[in-house]
């Protein structure tokens, strides 16, 4: 499994010559309600063997959790269904809110 830090993947997000990786946010719905990145498809941790389905395995993957530990394990799992281009963002959204865009609160 790949790690990527918020500051490669806000170079990613902004370089329009690549095409953007679907961002995983594996958190539970309060959360995304309290920081969100934008465009990120919402499934919880808890809930990814159930829709696993709904992952675009063809697309580069970039999971995103508060700290990147669940992350973590939901990448595993989803190489080891097979999706090889699978990516822990590591340090989060908390990472995000602090080296990228502070407008994204902390929780």
């Amino acid at each position: 499994m790949n790690q990527i830090n918020v500051h490669d993947l806000a170079l990613w997000l902004a370089d329009t010559a690549r095409p953007a990786p679907l961002l995983l946010d594996v958190r539970e719905p309060w959360e995304l309600q309290t920081a969100a990145l934008i465009g990120s498809l919402n499934i919880p941790m808890q809930q990814i063997p159930a829709r696993v389905g709904e992952v675009d395995g063809a697309r580069d993957i970039v999971a995103v959790c508060h700290h990147g530990s669940r992350s973590m394990q939901v990448a595993y799992f989803l190489e080891r269904q097979g999706m090889a281009r699978v990516y822990n963002l590591t340090g989060g959204i908390d990472a995000w809110s602090q080296q990228v865009d502070p407008a994204v609160p902390r929780y």
